[in-house]
């Protein structure tokens, strides 16, 4: 793979990553504050949300290969 092939993927990732963090973290207030309460994250939730990530990172490297 070229340099310029490997610096646009990288580039691509880095952005999608970044816009969908946005959004997740903007829904997740917008919910918050529809409640009327602060966002709170627990011990299970973020555990959840990690094998969540983990899961999809695994996925997204078996499309590469």
């Amino acid at each position: 793979m070229d340099t310029s092939t490997k610096n646009r993927i990288l580039i691509t990732g880095t952005v999608l990553g970044a816009v969908s963090g946005f959004i997740a973290a903007y829904l997740l207030v917008q919910r918050a504050e529809k409640e009327g309460q602060e966002v709170q994250f627990s011990a299970k939730e973020g555990v959840k949300l990690g094998a969540l990530v983990f899961g999809l990172l695994r996925q997204v490297a078996q499309l590469g290969g």
